[in-house]
């Protein structure tokens, strides 16, 4: 059997360097006269009539909110490519260079990505994935009536695989958002792209289920779909039969790259808690318990006493987490989390992460076969990033970094009081030499003692800014053109 891979739709035929494009052809069948004779007679029974009547029509759904989808094109960092300058490929020396193992003169040419988003405010508020304007050193935007934006990059939550991004617009035609997570398995859904660069490309199917768990993604409980979604859909949406969007088209599971009819959305209540946080703090904050856990089989639930199968087994408690200071043990079944049923141990993370630090949450745990109530406040989880910005001609965010506070151990190795850690980079950064680990200390003499204010410092700063960076165990100030 072949193996599976679970793909990210990052682009529309894959990352570019800039000026090569890739044409895509597919070639499909057409019903030949002889077989078009051979159907069946054009007169429908009353019983394929009724289920006829019963199907769908999407043609609302895609008139009414079909304006609001948006495609979204990213340009981003440097990337290095292969380069035989003035050689014809039927050269001999061509041939050479790429057989011969023969060392090939080494170019720079920007990637180039495509995705898809939606408007979710008049104003110009467009939500997509952040997988789509990861890294980017600009990112348009292309309506239905094919006006261009250029976009700032107001937040990127990696974790939950969110972004939200700003186009400087009025009146714009939006979507209708559902909120509620009422979405039933079985249920029609539709969704709204640009799969491979067709633009406003509508696709249809049910939900095959729901909480659905993959690799590298803890805090979101995937929807999923047979709806037919490729690279280009991602940071679309997906509607119901109300013409809400009840998520945001992000992964899909294939062996080839393209759709086999596994699709994955993030719900769009989790989208909607992490754009508050992005609008209002630039930067999302989580709860944390300080646990380990794993599923309960029917064998562990014969083990500790349970009815059936659920809730979240402790594997282990961090020593100086909440959980601990609570008195969670390793062996303790969480059965439900603030009056929530814990079926499964994947919705523990989603509803913890959701919880305010500092937020009291009542557990109820079964322990030795005794049923227990236990607060527990909530601890904040250590993945906190801050996504400066990082499109060209806007005042903020210009840098074009991912970073986050330094944690007490990183303050005191670089004995410095505050400090930001680079998480991902690229845009002016990338094209400094900043790297991913390097410690931010100060800007033009400035010290930074958070992510916003080197946001600030970057906003106030002229063409040109000098950053004192620690990387390892040296210090050196880079120059960062932001032109």
């Amino acid at each position: 059997m072949k193996q599976k891979i679970l793909v990210r739709s990052l682009i529309a035929a894959g990352i570019m360097a800039a000026g090569v494009g890739t044409a895509v052809k597919y070639d499909l069948s057409v019903i030949s006269p002889a077989r078009a004779a051979s159907a069946p007679s054009a007169v429908t029974t009353g019983a394929q009539a009724a289920s006829a009547a019963a199907l769908p029509d999407f043609t609302g759904i895609v008139a009414q909110n079909g304006r609001a989808v948006v495609n979204i094109s990213v340009t981003g960092g440097m990337k290095k490519v292969a380069n035989i300058p003035q050689l014809d490929p039927r050269d001999p020396f061509y041939q050479f260079f790429r057989q011969f193992g023969m060392p090939m003169p080494q170019g720079q040419m920007p990637t180039h990505a495509l995705g898809s988003g939606f408007i979710i405010s008049p104003d110009g508020i467009i939500l997509t994935n952040a997988h789509v304007v990861d890294g980017a050193s600009e990112v348009s935007v292309r309506l239905t009536d094919k006006r261009e934006y250029r976009a700032k990059v107001i937040g990127v939550d990696k974790p939950s695989d969110v972004a939200v991004l700003k186009i400087d617009a009025r009146d714009l035609p939006t979507v209708k958002l559902d909120p509620a997570d009422d979405v039933k398995v079985g249920e029609w859904v539709v969704a709204i792209g640009s799969p491979y660069g067709f633009n406003n490309s509508v696709t249809a199917g049910i939900v095959s289920g729901k909480a659905r768990t993959l690799p590298d993604s803890n805090y979101v409980p995937f929807i999923q779909t047979d709806v037919a979604v490729n690279p280009g859909n991602s940071g679309g949406p997906l509607f119901n039969t109300k013409g809400e969007v009840v998520g945001i088209n992000s992964q899909i599971y294939s062996s080839s790259g393209g759709y086999q009819g596994l699709s994955f959305a993030i719900p769009i209540d989790v989208v909607l808690h992490v754009k508050d946080q992005l609008l209002q703090h630039g930067s999302v904050t989580r709860g944390r318990l300080g646990v380990a856990i794993q599923d309960v089989n029917q064998d562990l639930a014969d083990s500790f006493g349970l009815k059936q199968p659920a809730g979240a087994l402790v594997s282990s408690v961090d020593k100086d987490g909440a959980a601990a200071k609570a008195g969670l043990q390793p062996g303790d079944v969480i059965l439900r989390y603030n009056q929530k049923d814990i079926t499964s141990s994947a919705q523990l993370p989603v509803l913890v992460a959701e919880t305010a630090p500092g937020t009291t949450a009542k557990l109820e745990v079964m322990r030795n076969g005794e049923m227990r109530d236990i607060d527990v406040t909530v601890g904040a989880s250590g993945n906190t990033k801050v996504a400066a910005a990082d499109v060209a001609g806007h005042d903020h965010g210009r840098l074009g970094v991912v970073v986050r506070p330094l944690n007490p151990d990183e303050r005191r190795q670089a004995d410095v009081a505050g400090g930001v850690m680079v998480e991902d980079v690229g845009g002016a950064a990338a094209d400094a030499g900043i790297q991913p680990g390097d410690m931010i200390l100060s800007v033009n003499g400035t010290p930074v003692k958070s992510p916003m204010q080197l946001k600030q410092l970057m906003a106030q700063a002229g063409k040109h800014a000098a950053l004192l960076v620690q990387r390892d165990a040296g210090r050196i100030f880079i120059p960062v053109d932001l032109g």
